[in-house]
């Protein structure tokens, strides 16, 4: 069965995924593009909306971690670990060397689980493409590398000062010279398809050379129906080959009757195309206005992951994306009926990539793939709370049918928000939620909601604690009072501990819910000029540099389902020194 986890891709790889057992490995990682990305919500009726939920910084810093996967990549790998060490010399304990580090570790273990036959294509664009290259070298060996993929991805990129970056690049590896290979094909050009004629059958052909450089050779330097080639050169076909040839017709002659040396007819009708090289130009972006874009920062397009598993796969085989984002390798490894295993450390991630897959082969989907990692009760969410709080925020909100904010406290004691609509009131409501965790929540949490939902007017103000409130705070939640039409009153405040989280309908609003939507390109572009901006290239998700999971089984549970979110992209932010 397909698997999905939701932690680690470290910790994941190293406890779950045996040794030689996957057939092809996608990669799209961050670039340490020093770039900060951010997803924007909102809704049909209500517009854009200001929730951002914060997706992943790609950028990087020396500290305890990357040391640590210093001396893990030197413990665990000779080439790799002193290949580092090198590096360290040269960019000691920079942000390229804390990004380097945190590569290294984890392409070991993806050198590891794939299997003999396997290959590795790793996405990256030219700020470290050129290090990475030498790591996976040092990792897979120099006679593994295969091809360096460019792929343009956009026609224009302007950029104050130096050429448009309007391409990445796929470095190719495979982990022995026995690897599954399928030739991939592409429509011939114009200038390509003048070169063919018609015959006197009607169908077109062009000629090619029968002769092969024998400089160095005797292979086939022999005399045939009266042609024996140039010294320096000799047939490319055998004898037999030849008079086959010669029996069907395809070799065009001189006037004297014998054979053209570039006398054999190819016939266009019965080529593929022409087989594809390393520079893809034919595969455009996701487009701002393209019905497949999620929204996803640094989404791939379809078609190129689609491209990439036929060309090293076959039905059945096992597709691997540790990085996996918005799952566009997950949707094609599923169209293309390939088994897949994805990871990611976010739970946006996996929220995106788990409506993606219904939206794309239906709701029965789901149960084709085991999902890891994702709170199941009460003590799981205990314990993702205490691994990564930001992450437990995220789903707790998701969980309550709300929008992430950005990063914890950056918004005045606001972790998410609620939208929807009461019946018969055109204007959004809204209501605020704060999660808050430890054994020290009290009234003062109470005190402190009640000052958000006044300060930012919105209608209900909901507090997730991880443990049961104190008859204080009830009493206080309580004194608020109670908001809504007189067939739907709801309290004002309400508090929700984790084990409601798992109940139906934890949170009671006084109307109709309006679930929150992509915002099309229309209201983009209403958007003041630092308000939005599409975002290309780049990879697809955060590289996890702390926290350890194990993952449990699946099991069935009376958490409720999470309302679908579709997602926008802000703007990033550069970060600099």
């Amino acid at each position: 069965m397909n698997k999905l986890f939701f932690g680690d891709n470290l910790a994941v790889l190293r406890e779950t995924i045996p040794s030689d057992s996957v057939d092809l490995i996608y990669l799209d990682p961050p670039f340490n593009s020093n770039v900060e990305y951010n997803i924007l919500y909102g809704t049909r009726r209500a517009g854009p909306s200001e929730s951002q939920s914060h997706t992943f910084d790609d950028m990087w810093r020396w500290g305890p971690a990357p040391q640590r996967a210093l001396n893990e990549t030197a413990d665990r790998h000779l080439q790799a670990g002193a290949l580092l060490d090198s590096f360290q010399r040269v960019f000691p304990k920079s942000d390229m060397m804390a990004y380097l580090a945190m590569m290294a570790v984890r392409l070991i273990e993806l050198h590891r689980v794939l299997k003999p036959t396997g290959s590795l294509y790793l996405h990256c664009d030219p700020t470290a493409s050129h290090y990475l290259k030498i790591l996976l070298d040092a990792i897979f060996g120099p006679e593994r590398f295969l091809n360096e993929i460019t792929w343009k991805r956009t026609s224009s990129h302007n950029t104050a000062k130096r050429y448009g970056n309007v391409a990445d690049h796929l470095l190719f590896y495979s982990k022995t010279e026995n690897y599954t290979w399928n030739p991939q094909y592409v429509p011939f050009s114009a200038e390509q398809l003048a070169r063919y004629k018609k015959g006197d059958d009607g169908r077109l052909y062009k000629a090619e050379n029968l002769t092969a450089d024998r400089a160095n050779s005797n292979s086939g330097k022999f005399e045939w129906r009266g042609v024996t080639p140039p010294p320096t050169r000799g047939w490319g076909y055998t004898l037999g080959q030849l008079e086959k040839w010669w029996a069907e017709g395809r070799i065009l002659t001189r006037k004297d009757g014998a054979p053209r040396m570039d006398g054999l007819k190819v016939y266009l009708d019965e080529l593929r195309g022409q087989p594809l090289q390393s520079i893809w130009t034919d595969i455009e972006r996701v487009g701002n206005t393209s019905r497949e874009r999620i929204g996803y920062p640094t989404q791939k397009p379809l078609v190129l992951l689609e491209r990439v598993i036929n060309s090293s796969t076959n039905k059945g085989d096992i597709v691997l994306d540790p990085f996996c984002g918005c799952g566009t390798a997950i949707e094609a490894a599923e169209k293309l009926e390939r088994k897949w295993v994805g990871i990611d450390v976010t739970y946006l991630a996996i929220h995106v990539i788990e409506g993606r897959l219904e939206k794309a082969f239906g709701p029965l989907v789901r149960q084709t793939y085991q999902l890891f990692g994702r709170p199941e009760d009460a003590s799981d969410a205990r314990a993702l709370a205490a691994r990564d709080w930001l992450e437990f925020q995220k789903w707790a909100v998701m969980v309550l049918g709300g929008l992430p904010k950005d990063k914890p406290g950056a918004d005045g004691g606001i972790d998410g928000i609620i939208r929807y609509h009461r019946v018969g009131i055109e204007q959004p409501n809204r209501a605020v939620v704060s999660v808050k965790g430890g054994v020290h929540v009290g009234v003062d949490a109470i005190h402190k909601l009640k000052s958000v939902v006044q300060r930012e007017k919105a209608e209900l103000g909901v507090l997730v604690c991880l443990d049961p409130p104190t008859p204080a705070m009830i009493a206080e939640a309580a004194s608020e009072g109670e908001v809504g039409p007189r067939s739907r009153r709801v309290s004002k405040i309400q508090i929700i501990n984790v084990d409601m989280l798992f109940t139906a309908d934890p949170v009671r609003l006084p109307g109709m819910l309006d679930p929150p939507e992509a915002v099309g390109s229309s209201m983009v572009r209403k958007r003041s000029k630092g308000g939005r901006k599409r975002v290309e290239g780049q990879g697809e998700l955060l590289l996890p540099i702390t926290g350890t999971q194990t993952p449990k089984p699946a099991k069935r549970s009376a958490n409720r389902s999470i309302r679908p979110v579709e997602i926008e992209v802000t703007r990033p932010r550069l970060r600099t020194k």
